[in-house]
């Protein structure tokens, strides 16, 4: 018999019962004659692993519109994957929560206000759901995760040098994005390649993650001093984008890998470190951000204005946008105003406050909520539980430090996105779900074999 939490966590999910009833998964496989005489699908993986290495690698410097160009050619290769496979590919609780996602997300946009603009945020959210199926099966292949991981690495490297570079030598303003009467007012603000500091910072946030994972999981001494450098020029450029939200998502990002660290090796220690190391760490920790709050002053200026409420204007912005959009979920609770920007932009005129125009909810949880309604919303947090729990599992079992690294990487960016909505954007979104796919592709692994009583995670570039 399986506990309630087991039945939340879908720990005892079968795909088999899933398969056999399921009508849409008896096309899988419709084009596999054709398949065995094809000569191009011989290098279906390596196929997938360029497409998604491309996208990887332009999405911080191109236009959205190419983005979508690739996104769509992702998609559409993988159903010509999924149509002409011989093996029925793995599902998992992952799969289901996402499948879940998306049929809430058309039944939203069936009902909106708006339907017009509402199909352009359906079909731009599942452009980014076939990247994910894509990028699942891709995962589930060491050597070609291992590569993809190090495409994101590299191309992060560059956008945060940059950043760090902006620091140096000065970036001039793109935009009103502090108090100009503020203290911190004449602050350099860096934004690289993204055009926007606090786009920048969530971007930046993965490939900290990503490369503190990197720290120990590549052995080799040159790309360990290589994981190093990346780690402190992100550290560094995260700091200089002066952005709260990105700060507060380092903060939960650190504490995340920590304790998922401490969960895959505390076995290992002796007792007093395997009662203390943790309180000892966070001490640490916090005894840092105090003495940085304390000597630091343009650290000191931007933390302080997050505790004065209105007095600070990007507070009192947010405020008032927050507002607006929760007078609009009284209005449409269960299934939102439809997906997208779009129709965000046609309705949030019909509630906002004078002086108070938006583009969006400045919360990924009020964003949800307005435009999928209290419904999506529990989708999503339920889709976000479900891909913790299975990564969680795998690393207590195994010990997987690039697990450890998506993991703190989503929880950076669900942090940061409480007070602002960077998510959506394209460079962070492409991120987002190949960290949800990451794990979705170790999740088979779980039941591959009995765990071993000494995790360990020895692969290198």
């Amino acid at each position: 018999m399986t506990s309630p939490w087991e039945q939340l966590t879908l720990t005892s999910f079968s795909p088999q019962q899933w398969r056999g009833t399921s009508y849409l998964y008896r096309l899988v496989g419709l084009l596999h004659s054709w398949r065995n005489g094809s000569y191009l699908m011989e290098w279906d993986q390596l196929i997938g692993t360029a497409l998604i290495a491309v996208i990887v690698s332009l999405s911080p410097f191109v236009s959205t519109a190419l983005v979508g160009v690739l996104l769509l050619a992702i998609g559409l290769y993988w159903f010509l994957l999924t149509l002409s496979d011989a093996a029925k590919p793995t599902i998992t609780p992952i799969h289901i929560l996402v499948l879940l996602y998306w049929g809430i997300v058309t039944i939203a946009t069936a009902f909106s206000p708006v339907r017009v603009a509402a199909l352009e945020g359906w079909r731009n959210t599942t452009l980014f759901l076939l990247l994910f199926a894509l990028a699942s099966r891709i995962f589930r292949n060491r050597r070609l995760s291992d590569f993809l991981c190090l495409v994101f690495l590299l191309v992060a490297l560059v956008v945060s040098a940059y950043g760090v570079y902006q620091s140096i030598h000065g970036a001039p303003p793109l935009a009103t994005w502090s108090d100009p009467t503020s203290p911190t007012a004449k602050n350099i603000r860096v934004y690289s390649y993204l055009n926007n500091p606090n786009l920048l910072a969530g971007y930046t946030l993965p490939a900290l993650a990503m490369s503190i994972a990197a720290c120990f999981s590549w052995q080799r001494p040159v790309t360990k001093i290589l994981a190093i450098l990346m780690t402190v020029i992100h550290s560094i450029c995260l700091y200089f984008t002066d952005s709260r939200g990105g700060w507060i998502g380092f903060v939960v990002l650190s504490s995340t890998f920590i304790v998922l660290l401490y969960s895959a090796y505390s076995s290992l220690l002796p007792s007093f470190w395997r009662s203390w190391l943790i309180p000892l760490v966070f001490g640490i920790l916090a005894t840092v951000l105090v003495l940085g709050f304390l000597f630091v002053e343009p650290l000191r200026g931007r933390i302080s204005s997050i505790f004065v409420g209105r007095g600070d204007s990007s507070n009192n912005f947010r405020i008032n946008v927050w507002s607006s959009v929760l007078l609009m979920i009284k209005d449409r609770p269960l299934l939102g105003i439809g997906p997208g920007h779009g129709t965000f932009n046609k309705i949030y005129p019909l509630y906002m406050q004078p002086r108070f125009s938006a583009l969006g909810a400045y919360s990924i949880y009020l964003e949800t909520t307005v435009e999928l309604g209290i419904v999506g919303l529990v989708s999503f947090l339920w889709l976000v539980l479900v891909t913790f729990w299975a990564g969680f599992r795998q690393i207590v079992a195994r010990g997987n430090f690039w697990l450890m690294g998506a993991l703190a990487g989503l929880a950076g960016i669900l942090a940061q996105g409480i007070f602002d909505t960077v998510w959506y954007r394209p460079e962070i979104h492409v991120i987002w779900w190949l960290l949800v796919a990451l794990v979705a592709g170790n999740y088979p692994q779980l039941n591959a074999s009995s765990p071993s009583p000494y995790p360990v995670d020895h692969h290198d570039v």
